[in-house]
């Protein structure tokens, strides 16, 4: 009797051994869940992260509240959620910056962006919009390519710093046509000294600049999409004015630590296609001038290993220019 007892406990405890991933896997969430954004309140990262939160909460059962941790260029914040316990109550928002750090700040990256961190889900793209001052001889993106490439060096660019998307875009974009700009980073919005004519150029979200175009107080080249937008009608793509191949847009993400299981990513995944689905959250994310995604996690992952492609060619690119410079 007491062998057989002792079998039958020996079953039990296996059973709870093999069920008790997944049980804990059910049960979550069972307390808030944070995001972190690394970066202030108030840019359309962090408003597109809050309306994701609101309609996350609704579908977790479960509070999802926002965290900001600005500063370093995002990797403050991006830092201290691939730090954090790998348990799925925890995330990050990552966007640009997440990719495009590594080849700018080599040997100051705090952690291992494609080691240390899993996507979840592509959240929305932000298709940025290239701006001229209306005084810049040029009305079309071959017009301005010819006139950079007739005067190197004297036109102006402004953005809000480097790595930020409106600085890559122009890399990207001066990659592509051979021409060199002088950038002029601002610690406020770029686009009033382009308006104001201090600088003459710059490429940043259309919703910051939509107003300034409709206005004729900025000349609006083309959209960095690989479609037209549909607030801009008749502002072509800047792949489709001249420049072959460019295509880039600032976009959110989320991620999570390494090591969180498989089943709590999934879940995640699932709340968000349903949160993004709800007509408030999709209003609130285009208002914010995103487009809705809620990817799969590997559509992220791809997404993010063709980022790290692009701007690590780039940054080398940047680096061998200013070596260069430097001799």
């Amino acid at each position: 009797m007491n062998a057989t007892l002792r079998c039958f406990g020996l079953v039990v405890l296996g059973l709870a051994c093999v069920y008790a991933a997944p049980v804990s896997a059910q049960l979550y969430p069972t307390r808030s869940v944070q995001i972190v954004v690394p970066f202030p309140t108030g840019g359309a990262t962090d408003v597109t992260s809050r309306v994701l939160a609101q309609g996350l909460t609704e579908h977790m059962g479960q509070s999802v509240v926002v965290i900001n941790r600005p500063g370093g260029s995002a990797t403050i914040g991006m830092n201290s959620v691939a730090k954090a316990k790998p348990d799925g109550y925890t995330l990050g928002v990552a966007s640009l910056s997440f990719v495009a750090n590594p080849p700018f700040m080599v040997g100051k990256m705090p952690f291992d962006t494609e080691k240390d961190l899993v996507p979840v889900s592509l959240i929305a793209t932000v298709p940025l919009v290239m701006v001229i001052y209306p005084g810049v001889p040029a009305k079309t993106v071959k017009e301005f390519v010819a006139l950079a490439k007739a005067k190197p060096g004297t036109l102006n660019y402004s953005s809000v710093g480097v790595a930020s998307s409106g600085h890559l875009a122009m890399e990207l974009f001066e990659s592509l046509t051979g021409t060199k700009l002088t950038h002029v980073a601002y610690n406020t919005s770029p686009t009033p000294p382009v308006v104001a004519g201090e600088a003459q150029a710059l490429i940043s979200p259309v919703t910051a600049n939509q107003a300034f175009i409709k206005s004729g107080r900025l000349v609006a080249l083309g959209v960095t999409t690989a479609k037209r937008v549909p607030t801009l009608p008749d502002v072509p793509t800047i792949a489709e004015a001249g420049v072959p191949g460019f295509e880039m847009f600032e976009w959110v993400g989320l991620v999570a630590p390494t090591g969180t299981p498989n089943a709590v990513i999934d879940q995640l995944h699932q709340a968000i296609v349903k949160a993004v689905a709800e007509p408030e959250v999709k209003k609130g994310i285009e208002n914010a001038g995103g487009l809705v995604w809620g990817s799969t996690p590997a559509e992220l992952a791809a997404h993010i290993k063709k980022e790290l492609a692009t701007w690590n060619k780039i940054g080398a690119e940047i680096q061998a220019r200013d070596a260069a410079a430097n001799k």
